[in-house]
């Protein structure tokens, strides 16, 4: 986890964005993390691992009542 006092690293900000329901798929992601800068986006959100996790983050972020009405 990055400090306070610096800035995520390009990995790390792509999760955050996954979790926070902000970016709805993993194009999304890589397009934001374009824009604020981050270098070398593609090569490390590359591979379908990667990308599995983050449309998976992104689909619970965004429909997160789905899975708790299943559960009530």
């Amino acid at each position: 986890m990055a400090s306070m006092n610096s800035t995520p690293s390009t990995l790390e900000r792509a999760f955050e964005l996954a979790r926070s329901g902000e970016c709805a798929n993993p194009a999304e992601i890589r397009a934001r993390l374009k824009k604020e800068r981050h270098d070398q986006v593609e090569a490390h959100l590359q591979g379908p691992s990667i990308t599995k996790q983050l449309r998976l983050l992104c689909e619970k972020a965004v429909r997160p009542s789905e899975t708790e009405a299943e559960g009530a």
